[in-house]
């Protein structure tokens, strides 16, 4: 589950790319982090325009899909990936510290072996379906806005 929300959340940013390419000139930003627990959301910038970037990030995530060139494109980019962080000593004992350290905490090669075994398009939609169905969403707002 942990390598399938990680395909999502790359996918979800991948798609975002042309359509959200606008608010980046507008120097708004935004950032999808597949977080310990979920999906973190953060949006940066001038509060006017500010909604309407959540906006489309929320319509992409509720319309979401894919194809299956774009899910080869993003498992292959994740296996670099992982592969990068246990190559690098530094990157692998922090990730092995965090293993000690937190309970539930899945290790990079366990990671890379999944994606290694391979991840079918069937499963990421299905994971995809459970997720959204069982969506939540907390909020943190700092900075000039109303209610």
């Amino acid at each position: 589950s942990i390598v399938l929300f990680d395909t999502f959340v790359n996918i979800l940013s991948h798609n975002l790319g042309e359509p959200a390419y606008e608010a980046d000139v507008a120097q708004l930003e935004y950032k999808l982090v597949a977080g310990e627990y979920g999906l973190v959301i953060r949006v940066k910038g001038f509060n006017h325009k500010l909604p309407l970037l959540f906006q489309l990030i929320i319509d992409y995530l509720s319309d979401f899909s894919f194809t299956p060139a774009v899910f080869e494109m993003i498992t292959e980019q994740l296996k670099k990936t992982y592969f990068n962080i246990l190559i690098k000593p530094e990157t692998l004992a922090k990730d092995v510290r965090l293993l000690i350290l937190e309970h539930g905490r899945w290790s990079m090669i366990d990671k890379y072996q999944t994606l290694m075994n391979g991840l079918s398009i069937e499963s990421l939609s299905n994971f995809v379906r459970a997720f959204k169905s069982q969506l939540f969403v907390e909020g943190l707002v700092q900075g000039n806005f109303t209610s």
